[in-house]
């Protein structure tokens, strides 16, 4: 066994050795600021199946879907008349500073990044065109509006992109100051870069927090996925080993039978005698196999059981241990009673359990209603459990849905067809039907 150890924590560059952090840094903000930075990215509407959405009528609904927008395009109202009321002079200069702090604000909605860019530009024209010397260098519209577009932006791009946006608003802020802020009477970077600091702290936690939620959906749907099917097979390796003594029963009476033949006819002649004993062999070497078989599949802390398997004939002593748990369960039986193949027993009588276990597990205090028809061609069976009594005391089980999936797996096996659901009167029904083909009389097959 060799051990190698991996230094490489760059990726290479041009020249095939690894790049710096300072490197990567800057090609990462120079792709998130420059690359199709006025791509076309349209807001979609907001989801409407909320606690709140989801009660109101259907043409509020279709219209909430709209509230991010509109929120957007309030904000750039409010931004554009901050604007201009900010300019002494009347006129056209007044209607362009508006214009500019509403243009950023809108086109977040559609490129959200090429509008950090415009943001930028128009802060820099109004607060030159304007004259006011109350505030530099975002006018009071300007605030507003290069505070809703990194808002915006943030939350439509990665927390990445939103903190490069905010190093770039904090340099061109001291840049203004430092050349044109002489004999200006109130400076606003430090509450653009407080309040803008908060802002994206705030979206970053909510990315972060909605990641997390992603992350961990996938794997819970992941982890169910895992358990369903882990379920299956356990419950495909349970129906194995109940089926061993059945099969390894036929096996060993077709070799019995198969050893006794010959002495039962006087003076068979050789080919018989020969048959016979490589009919003996045959089921002895399949019964070694099943149980080689068996050994796979069995758990280390398996025990095999010392009771044979029980067929419908034990049925009552079941009906009887369920009744002395509490659940109060009736028995009805139509039809011809018959011997069936005791893998058709087995199944039959563990689901009746399994669906018993769970009227017991789910709708303690509950009746229940067993009824078994000898049909033709086949075995019915019918489990119907009542309503609990009381709904609000039935705790959730860890364990539901795992009965279902060995019911289906045994009727699967068997050929059979099944059906389970709710009742109308809030109950759970079971129904199953499991074909048995018809026995051939003795002598018919000769010819």
């Amino acid at each position: 066994m060799t051990q190698t150890t991996h230094t490489q924590t760059t990726p290479p560059g041009a020249g095939g050795r690894p790049r710096s952090p300072e490197l990567r840094l800057v090609a990462d903000a120079l792709r998130d600021l420059f690359q199709d930075a006025f791509a076309y990215r349209p807001l979609p509407p907001m989801a409407v199946d909320g606690p709140l959405t989801r009660r109101l009528p259907g043409r509020m609904r279709e219209s909430a879907r709209w509230t991010p927008h509109a929120l957007v395009v309030a904000a750039g109202v409010v931004a554009m008349l901050a604007n201009a009321a900010s300019f002494s002079e009347r006129g056209v200069a007044q209607l362009v500073g508006g214009v500019l702090a509403l243009i950023p604000v809108l086109l977040t909605l559609a490129r959200p990044v090429g509008s950090f860019w415009v943001s930028l530009g128009a802060s820099a024209v109004t607060a030159v065109a304007a004259g006011s010397w109350d505030t530099w260098p975002w006018l009071p519209g300007s605030f507003v509006s290069h505070l809703v577009v990194l808002t915006v932006v943030a939350i439509r791009t990665r927390p990445r992109t939103a903190a490069y946006m905010w190093l770039l608003t904090a340099m061109y802020g001291f840049w203004a100051v430092t050349f044109f802020g002489m004999g200006r009477y109130e400076i606003n970077v430090a509450p653009m870069l407080i309040l803008s600091a908060l802002v994206l702290l705030a979206v970053t936690v909510r990315h972060t927090r909605r990641q997390a939620q992603q992350e961990v959906t996938a794997q819970l749907t992941v982890t169910e996925h895992e358990r369903s099917r882990r379920t299956l097979l356990e419950e495909r390796t349970t129906i194995a080993r109940e089926l061993h003594d059945v099969v390894a029963h036929h096996m060993s009476v077709v070799a019995i039978q198969a050893e006794a033949a010959p002495y039962r006819v006087e003076n068979p002649p050789p080919e018989l005698e020969k048959a016979f004993a490589t009919i003996r062999e045959n089921a002895v070497a399949a019964l070694t196999e099943l149980r080689r078989v068996l050994g796979v599949v069995r758990a280390e802390d398996y025990e095999a059981p010392d009771a044979p398997q029980p067929t419908l004939a034990d049925l009552d002593g079941l009906l009887a241990n369920v009744r002395e748990a509490g659940l109060e369960v009736e028995k009805a039986v139509t039809g011809a009673v018959r011997e069936l193949p005791q893998g058709v027993e087995l199944s039959a009588y563990r689901i009746v359990q399994e669906a018993l276990s769970n009227s017991l597990r789910h709708a303690p205090g509950a009746a229940a209603r067993v009824e078994i028809g000898y049909v033709l061609g086949g075995l019915g069976l019918r489990v119907v459990g009542g309503p609990p009594p009381a709904p609000h005391l039935v705790k959730a089980s860890p364990g539901a849905g795992h009965g279902i999936t060995g019911m289906r797996e045994r009727v699967s096996m068997l050929n059979g067809e099944m059906t389970a659901g709710p009742t109308d009167e809030g109950g759970y029904e079971v129904t199953v039907f499991l074909p048995v083909p018809a026995a051939v009389p003795a002598g018919e097959g000769d010819a």
